[in-house]
Order: C-alpha cells, then sequence, then structure tokens
C-alpha cells in the first residue's frame, strides 16, 4: 500500500487506488486459501490400499508367510499382518489369488538412455536428444519388469536427471531414479568417446579429467547438476575401443581424492573395475561399490570385507554381449575383452561367496535389453548363490548399499508401498522374477489387478 500512496497524484486517485488494490487481493487472496486448505483436506483423506496374496516373502527373516495382509496409506506400508479383519473399511482392496508378493526389486546398475541394439559408430547417427527418448522407453520396461528402483551408473546431457524429474513429477512411467550423471575417467579412459574418433573431432565430456584438481571439480559439478551418487573408471571397459579392460586408470592418490569429495557431499561411490589392480586400489580408496569386479583376488576380497564395500558383478552382460557379436556395430575389440571377463568371472563370483563379500544386484541393463533385468537372476544362483540371498541382492542388501534402508527393500511398516507379485516361489524357481504380474510403485499399481486401463 505505500507503493500505491507514493504514486497517487490526489487523495481522492489514492482512495480509488486503494479500494482496486483491496479488490484485486480478495480475488488472488481466496483462490489460494482455497487452495491450500484443498492440500490440507487431500492429506487428511490419504489414500489406502490394502493388497492380499497367498503368500510373502519376508526377505529380512527369509520366511515365507502365508495370507499376507498388506496396508498401504498414502504411499507408504502402513502394517503388515495375515488377519482380513484388520483391513480398513474405505481402502481399496487389490487381491492376488494364488501369487507371491515381494519388495519392489531394485538394480544398481543400469543405463536407461542406452541400447543394446545400437552400438559403437552407428550411435553417431543419432541426434543428442534421442537417447532421452530412448530412456523414457526403457524405464516404463524397467517398472514393468518389476524393477521399482535402479541406480543409473552414467549417461550423456544429464539424460537421467531428466527422466527422473519427468518421473517424479508424473509425466512418465518409469522407477525411482539414483542418477549418476556423468561418469568420470581418465583421458583416453573407458568413458573418453573421443577415444573412438580421429583426433581432429571433438566431443564435450564433463567426466573426462586428469589429475586431483579437475576431479575435485567433476565431483562438485556432477552433484550441482543432479548426480545423487558418483561413478567413476577405475580401469577399462569392455564395450569401449582403446582402453585395456585390465588396466588402471587412475592412481590411488588420485581416487583418494575423488571418494574423499563425493563423500564430503554425503554421495556414495561407484567404481566401474575389472582389473584387479583398479579394484584394490579402489577399495584401499573407500568406494562403497565395485561395480562388474571381474578380476578380484583374495586381496580385493579381504579389503571389501574390511571395508564394508559390495561387489556388483553383472555376471550377465558379458555373456549376452558375446553372444550378440558386432550384430549392432559393437567393436571387434570388445568382443575379445567381453571373452577375458567371461573366462574370470564365474570363477570370482564363487570366490566372492566363499569369502564372505557383501553382493548386490546390477546388471548393467542397457548394454543388454532394458527390461530383461531379471534374467541375471538364475546365473547367480547357478554359480553357487542360494535363491533367498540372491532375492536379497536386488532387496535389503541394494537398499542399505544405497543408504536408504528404511525406504526400500522390504514389505515392511514404513517403507515405500514398492512391491511385486509372480506366479510360483522363487525361494524354488528363481526364474519365475522373469514373469512379473504384479506391480506397485509408491501406492500406485501400475501392472497387473488394480491397474489404470
Amino acid at each position: 500500500m505505500i507503493v500505491y500512496l507514493n504514486i497517487c497524484a490526489s487523495t481522492h486517485a489514492c482512495e480509488r487506488l486503494l479500494k482496486t488494490g483491496e479488490q484485486a487481493l480478495r480475488r488472488v487472496a481466496v483462490p489460494v486459501i482455497a487452495f491450500f486448505a484443498g492440500l490440507q483436506v487431500a492429506a487428511a483423506k490419504a489414500d489406502t490400499v490394502v493388497v492380499t496374496a497367498a503368500s510373502m516373502i519376508d526377505v529380512v527373516s527369509g520366511k515365507e508367510i502365508k495370507n499376507p495382509v498388506v496396508v498401504v496409506k498414502d504411499g507408504r506400508i502402513s502394517s503388515v499382518s495375515t488377519q482380513k479383519t484388520s483391513m480398513p473399511a474405505d481402502a481399496r482392496h487389490v487381491d492376488l489369488p494364488g501369487m507371491t508378493l515381494l519388495p519392489g526389486l531394485i538394480d544398481m546398475h543400469v543405463h536407461l538412455t542406452s541400447s543394446p541394439e545400437i552400438g559403437g559408430y552407428r550411435k553417431l547417427g543419432y541426434t543428442s536428444n534421442f537417447w532421452t527418448v530412448m530412456g523414457v522407453a526403457n524405464a516404463r520396461k524397467t517398472l514393468l519388469a518389476g524393477f521399482t528402483t535402479v541406480r543409473n551408473l552414467g549417461s550423456a546431457n544429464y539424460d537421467d536427471v531428466a527422466l527422473k524429474q519427468g518421473i517424479e513429477g508424473g509425466y512418465v512411467p518409469g522407477p525411482r531414479i539414483i542418477p549418476a550423471t556423468y561418469m568420470i575417467c581418465a583421458t583416453g579412459g573407458h568413458c573418453d568417446v573421443e577415444g573412438s574418433l580421429p583426433p581432429n573431432y571433438s566431443v564435450p565430456r564433463p567426466g573426462v579429467v586428469d589429475g586431483p584438481d579437475e576431479i575435485r571439480h567433476a565431483v562438485r559439478m556432477l552433484r550441482k547438476y543432479g548426480a545423487e551418487v558418483i561413478k567413476f573408471s577405475g580401469t577399462g571397459g569392455v564395450m569401449s575401443k582403446t582402453d585395456p579392460v585390465d588396466r588402471e586408470q587412475f592412481s590411488l592418490d588420485e581416487m583418494k581424492v575423488l571418494v574423499e569429495e563425493a563423500h564430503r557431499w554425503g554421495m556414495k561411490v561407484a567404481v566401474h573395475a575389472h582389473g584387479t589392480l583398479g579394484i584394490n586400489d579402489a577399495l584401499r580408496a573407500g568406494v562403497d561399490t565395485v561395480e562388474h569386479a571381474s578380476l578380484t583376488d583374495a586381496e580385493g576380497y579381504r579389503l571389501a570385507k574390511a571395508n564394508h564395500a559390495w561387489l556388483d558383478m553383472t555376471p550377465y552382460t558379458s555373456t549376452y554381449v558375446l553372444e550378440l557379436g558386432t550384430k549392432n556395430g559393437a567393436f571387434p575389440e570388445s568382443m575379445q575383452k567381453a571373452r577375458m571377463v567371461v573366462d574370470a568371472q564365474e570363477r570370482v563370483f564363487r570366490g566372492a561367496l566363499a569369502a564372505g563379500v557383501r553382493m548386490i544386484y546390477g546388471t548393467d541393463a542397457g548394454v543388454f535389453p532394458n527390461g530383461d533385468n531379471a534374467r541375471q537372476f538364475p546365473i547367480m544362483v547357478k554359480w553357487g548363490m542360494s535363491p533367498l540371498e540372491t532375492l536379497r541382492t536386488a532387496t535389503v542388501n541394494a537398499a542399505e548399499a544405497l543408504g536408504k534402508e528404511k525406504d526400500l527393500g522390504a514389505i515392511s511398516e514404513g517403507h515405500y508401498g514398492d512391491m511385486i507379485a509372480v506366479k510360483g516361489n522363487p525361494l524354488s524357481d528363481i526364474s519365475v522374477l522373469e514373469h512379473v504380474d504384479f506391480v506397485m510403485k509408491g501406492g500406485q499399481v501400475v501392472k497387473g489387478a488394480g491397474a489404470p486401463q
């Protein structure tokens, strides 16, 4: 009102202006007050869903519970029981007869904005924004496959952050995403795509850095633009052209700087590492998860246990790469490196099991088709892990590795209403997880009984 008085030419003009201002204020204030009152009413009338099934796997205790009743209020689980008399009268009821209920699955290593159908130099035929569109399709496939949370470990153009924003805004369907944005690597390393191009071509890659100062800057910049986990390349990779798969790409001192900086900001660190030296130095530097871990030795097992780190071995990916070959335009060099990795992975996996190293479920989906994430489960069982422990890698273990064990990974009071259901019992046949019949994310049914038509 002081502004109005300062610009009045006369007392009469001021009175008119004050009256007009009051009327305008009423026109704005009344709807705003009504809007917030509506929000309060909506909050008071939280959506309640009751899910019943033939049985439920309690991944924490390892027990199978008959005739479970799970009540979800406003997106979170409010109670878990076996008494149907406890069902709220005003709740929506989703019944899953003959099915087994499980927590929503977690894949700790995906690339939603990638496709195995477009490899090598074929990628140069697509505009940069194409990969965001690819991510929208892959996010839906992943969610419908029963993976309600994923850690996206590497994408260009901050595509995974855009995808996360679209999902959380309700614009597109998809899982909860923990984005890494760009992977950090050294010049000529696994994520330096210029290594496969002539020297007169230049491709902006914010993650390609050298030395402690550049490493610190990269961590800070990626966090600034949406990264919630930091991934770096400790050794060469399979799908890149020129970097040896077993060679270390950062020094131990450089790795220590990266981990220290990420942890300072409260972010976990994942290291892409196939080679023994790179794995062990990354563990000495304090990484939280080791991705692939193909050539881990006894010292690596010891370091992982001592540092409470997790191995994320992605055993299905290299097998798929060899089966597909170069049909998608993949580099011939990748086939040679994939053979080297495949020859070691089962031995290393079994060794890690025997040593008691903690493991999580990550697939590297995007190197194989997103949506086929569950195809890795039978391999892990074949290589000596029990079905229950295999299931735990994709639920309680993964949630703990994310630091989100109070929200994810179990059908338990207070957790998000993330659940799936399958026909059959995964404790006797883990492959049933490849055919998910029901998916709920945050209390909203997205597949199966009760899903929107």
